[in-house]
């Protein structure tokens, strides 16, 4: 259809100050005084590389280049220039650029570009270290054997507001040292077990009621579940293969990506009383079909459905399910289906994880639970619901996290072969520095679902703080092996492990990497904040305090040591002294929400 909208494919890169806001408040004039002395080496070393600069704003640049390789090599002689002259300032002065690169299709405007190809290179730069560069895919794949650089492959970060999987590479080049050839780690694929692996993608909501996708994602969510349970199973958690809802994917390409052979694909529609079904096995390395099926169900029959949906897989995958796990598969929830439906509402707001969603997740949980007092599920995510309260400050007083405890407590006491139960339980045990008793829940956790990512991270964080950081760095492994797009936490665990292992750099780069993927991660930062701290690296450290705060205004020196669960009472000293030394506020300054 012609639209009238010209466009055009184009090289885009985007660069911005790292710490500006920091920068100016220490000392405007000075910092504008340097921002106009490199935006001259920048705006030259531009141009001489034949790029064009079409938007500017405060401290970034956009340009345009016809060329990856030139867009490439320009970016790189910014990064050395700006080191050098760096040399020459003390280190509360030095500026960085971060420089995000990408090829792509951009609308044209007059003298301006707009649209997605801008928009990612603009991402990848929030993705680039301080004096670094990352670049796009498809930036790489025509650079790769052109310039003598190294290349981090970063698989597919979360790339916010960008619908489509962003390939991501870190360019290895230190500023200032010239372009070097530094070996390219392999790509991290997941390799395939030598059990039968599948991941469940979510199922798409076919209703004509979008706010239905609550429900076709609870669907997709239950069969992960069911089918974790089986030991002759490895299945991949929900949270890497929910990274494709609502993308056309390759199925064969997702199955190299997360490391498995098998693929469940399939949609949902309710109306009414009625729900429609389909479903599709996949052999990812033949491309066949092993089984599929549609079901036209009442919806009172929606939980015998995802037992046969269960069965069908197991089955076509012949695995052996042991008599237990035969018993825990056939395990529901609940028997009433308003209760079912107002957990399912419950635990995707949960997922969502800001503060509002959380209370959202809070009302529906517990009008679960009026509509059946017998509902351990609903309880085991409502105890979450109310730790993260309490973690994140969301709420007055230790109050929350005395509700976690006692719902985590309630949801076992009503079904003591729920993992996530068990789980949680062992979660708020290790903040109320019961650490065995917390070991002990986790341990069950995982022996009662044997592919629960989730279990086997958070037992991990346990025995960190039990002091036993690398068995808990094992674990934390074992959960990245089954979650390939593990979300952050989990690097901020191995973070704190190395940190008290002693172990700087690992953890330096371990959190780094978890910022990568959110900056506005408050807990990686302090972490990093002690680790500076520790290494004399006060501007470093003082700057990690000052994210925090931008991200998190109320935490507090009196606020953070009553939420690190460290047993070894030196190693909290470590800590919270680290926190002080970079500049922490003893209490809060921010009002209360």
């Amino acid at each position: 259809e012609e639209t009238g909208v010209k466009r055009k494919l184009a090289v885009i890169l985007a660069a911005d100050v790292a710490g500006y806001s920091r920068l100016m408040g220490a000392d405007e004039e000075a910092t504008l005084k340097t921002l106009r002395a490199y935006r001259e080496i920048i705006d030259g070393l531009i141009a001489r590389h034949d790029g064009r600069i079409f938007a500017t704003a405060g401290d970034s640049v956009v340009a345009e280049f016809a060329s990856a390789v030139e867009a490439v090599r320009a970016a790189i002689s910014i990064q050395q220039e700006l080191a050098v002259r760096n040399a020459g300032l003390a280190d509360g002065r030095k500026m960085h650029l971060r420089i995000g690169i990408n090829l792509g299709d951009v609308m044209v405007e007059g003298e301006n570009l707009l649209g997605d190809g801008v928009n990612v290179a603009a991402r990848l730069e929030g993705l680039a270290d301080p004096g670094g560069i990352c670049v796009s895919g498809d930036v790489y794949n025509q650079i790769e054997t052109k310039l003598a650089l190294g290349y981090e492959d970063l698989g597919f970060p979360d790339v916010k507001n960008i619908t489509r999987p962003v390939r991501a590479y870190r360019v290895v080049a230190e500023p200032g040292a010239g372009a070097v050839t530094v070996p390219r780690p392999r790509p991290r694929r997941s390799p395939v077990t030598d059990k039968p692996s599948i991941a469940v993608l979510p199922f798409t909501n076919m209703s004509a009621d979008p706010e239905q996708e609550y429900f076709s994602d609870g669907i997709s969510e239950d069969i992960i579940t069911d089918l974790s349970k089986a030991s002759g199973l490895f299945v991949i958690a929900r949270h890497s293969t929910f990274k494709y809802k609502g993308k056309a994917v390759d199925l064969q390409q997702v199955a190299r990506e997360l490391g498995v052979r098998y693929v469940l694909e399939g949609s949902v529609r309710k109306a009414a009383d009625k729900v429609r079904i389909t479903a599709q096995l996949i052999d990812a390395s033949t491309g066949g079909h092993l089984w599929a099926e549609r079901y036209d169900r009442d919806l009172t029959d929606i939980f015998a459905l995802q037992d046969e949906i269960t069965e069908k897989i197991v089955a076509a995958l012949e695995v052996k399910l042991t008599a237990g796990e035969q018993e825990q598969v056939a395990r529901r929830y609940t028997d009433n289906l308003e209760a079912y439906d107002y957990f399912l509402r419950g635990r995707a707001y949960q997922a969502r994880g800001s503060k509002e969603s959380n209370a959202h997740a809070q009302k529906v949980l517990e009008r679960a639970i009026d509509l059946d007092p017998t509902f351990a599920g609903a309880y085991a995510i409502l105890s979450y619901s109310y730790f993260r309260d309490w973690f994140n400050q969301w709420s007055e007083g230790p109050q929350a996290l005395g509700r976690a405890f006692e719902a985590a407590k309630k949801a076992v006491a009503l079904d003591d072969s729920l993992p996530v139960a068990r789980t949680y339980l062992g979660w708020v045990y290790v903040w109320i520095k019961q650490h065995e008793e917390a070991i002990a829940e986790a341990k069950r956790a995982i022996a009662l679902d044997p592919n629960f990512a989730e279990g086997y991270a958070r037992l991990g964080q346990i025995l960190i703080f039990a002091g036993r950081p690398e068995e808990g760095i094992g674990l934390v492994k074992k959960a990245m092996r089954l979650d390939p797009h593990y979300p952050p936490t989990y690097l901020n665990y191995l973070g704190r492990a190395y940190f008290e292992m002693g172990k700087h750099e690992d953890a330096i780069s371990a959190l780094k990497e978890s910022l990568n993927r959110d900056p506005d991660f408050m807990y990686a930062r302090l972490v990093l904040a002690v680790l500076y701290s520790e290494l004399g690296r006060k501007e470093e450290a003082q700057a990690e305090v000052a994210e925090a705060l931008r991200i998190s205004p109320r935490v507090s020196m009196e606020g953070q040591s009553e939420r690190m669960a460290f047993k070894d009472q030196a190693v909290l000293e470590r800590f919270i002294d680290g926190l002080r030394k970079a500049g922490l506020p003893e209490t809060s300054k921010a009002a209360a929400p």
